[in-house]
């Protein structure tokens, strides 16, 4: 299950769940003679609230937690002790004020009133010692509430970052909820000498998207002859030469960036995640390389046996929903080994169903959560997470890596430049590094090549990554 940090780390059968005292006592005599446990008082414990304290706490400690509505065997604690309740219980304490979300069923207007502490934005505002929610607002942004509830979507069907908390108060292009467990954690080791605080590393994690492994390259004489045709009448005349340099050999497929990534990878000892898109059928948004093709079929084989592979799971196949079954089980079938990884195409999806379906066909781990018009984090945080499906009331087991910058966003949507672009990614490199977080990036193969639209771009993603791994 996704909440197996507590149960590794506790080693007993307690689960965040409200505990006697005559258990609790048993438990710090037997078990904690040589570490100290954390924990946190809440007059119910819901299934929201085991979520959010199990992920915000689980990042700053290292101490097994225990969630408990007994007042008596809280107050009687003698260690670290957080009180999630509108009254002070005790003199050692860290209290929260609780907002009404993590007590609630169903999803409803929620007022969000922004106030700052610590130079960061802040909602749900409480007379805590912290002096908002910070347990229902990580929650908010993390179980993506706001998508739940009305709201117009964009020419994709997708949710729009406009329409967002973070997007409407200015803090789309930070990682609030990092800057928030950092300050809590800095108050956490103030009020409490005897926390052992989990060690927080930046990581970088490079991720691949391919749409069109080959611009003309294995696209098959019918398909070539029409763009070839539709270039003329066009008067696209250099693209059309272009083809036909690639199909006579004279010239490399513009978008065959793959040797040259294998030798960034390992000069820079970095392992990237690629997805695929193994449409069978082509379509206005599917323009792969047929999935059938020994080409592409080689190309698959090869990642597969050096990186980490996942599905790209086709525009179709959020209409026709056993399409994806199908285009994870051909991942599988040539490459040899069990697909778990996904990213959507276009980033189409919605919640909860699109999800649930990931969930269905056996993937574990999704790198949607991000935007298809701008660069930012949609989840305001720079860490993975687990879905928490909102209409269900449970956590699942699919866990969910933002990214929070997409090459495709810079170019089509913010006009940028390849010297703008990189300025960008040293923003969320330099914010993700501050708050020692994962900084995940979306790049494509298209942008990388050797295609004269994305002149410039090649060389400043390697500017980048010696930035990044300070080479």
């Amino acid at each position: 299950m996704a909440n197996s940090w507590v149960r590794s780390t506790v080693e007993v059968p307690l689960h965040l769940v409200a505990s006697s005292f005559r258990y609790l006592k048993r438990y710090r005599y037997i078990r904690l003679r040589k570490t100290c446990t954390m924990i946190v008082f809440s007059p119910i414990v819901s299934n929201r609230l085991t979520y959010i304290v199990e992920f915000t706490l689980g990042e700053l400690t290292r101490q097994p937690v225990m969630l408990t509505s007994d007042v008596t065997a809280f107050i009687a604690y003698d260690g670290p002790a957080i009180n999630y309740s509108p009254a002070k219980l005790r003199d050692l304490e860290l209290r929260i004020t609780p907002h009404t979300l993590l007590f609630e069923s169903g999803i409803h207007h929620q007022e969000t009133e922004i106030s700052h502490w610590h130079e960061q934005p802040v909602f749900f505002q409480g007379d805590g010692d912290v002096p908002f929610d910070v347990f229902a607002a990580c929650f908010y942004l993390l179980s993506r509430y706001e998508e739940y509830l009305p709201h117009k979507k964009d020419l994709y069907g997708r949710y729009p970052h406009t329409e967002s908390l973070a997007f409407k108060n200015g803090f789309l292009d930070k990682p609030l909820i990092n800057y928030w467990l950092k300050d809590l954690a800095s108050l956490l080791k103030e009020r409490f000498t005897d926390i052992i605080p989990k060690e927080q590393v930046f990581a970088f994690l490079p991720t691949y998207d391919i749409d069109e492994a080959f611009s003309f390259r294995y696209k098959g004489c019918f398909r070539n002859t029409a763009g070839f045709l539709r270039e003329l009448f066009t008067g696209n005349f250099g693209r059309s030469g272009q083809r036909l340099q690639v199909l006579t050999g004279s010239k490399p497929d513009p978008y065959d960036s793959f040797e040259h990534l294998n030798q960034l990878h390992e000069r820079y000892h970095l392992k990237p995640l690629y997805f695929f898109l193994l449409a069978s059928r082509i379509g206005q948004y599917d323009k792969n390389t047929d999935p059938a093709g020994k080409a592409m079929q080689a190309l698959l084989r090869t990642h597969a046996a050096k990186y980490r592979t996942g599905i790209h799971p086709s525009w179709q196949s959020g209409d026709v929903p056993s399409l994806l079954k199908e285009e994870i089980d051909l991942l599988q079938e040539v490459t040899g080994k069990p697909v778990t990884l996904s990213r959507q195409h276009f980033l189409r999806f919605t919640l909860p169903g699109g999800y649930r379906r990931l969930l269905e066909a056996g993937i574990l781990e999704d790198h949607s959560m991000g935007y298809g018009m701008v660069n930012g984090f949609r989840a305001s945080v720079a860490m993975p997470f687990y879905w928490y499906d909102l209409e269900n009331e449970t956590t699942t087991d699919l866990r969910l890596f933002p990214f929070c910058y997409m090459d495709a966003n810079s170019f089509y949507e913010l006009k940028h430049s390849p010297a703008e672009a990189l300025e960008e990614m040293r923003h969320y490199y330099s914010t993700v590094k501050n708050v020692n977080g994962l900084l995940i990036t979306l790049w494509h193969n298209t942008f990388l090549g050797s295609d004269p639209r994305f002149k410039g771009w090649r060389e400043v993603y390697e500017d980048f990554l010696k930035l990044v791994t300070n080479r």
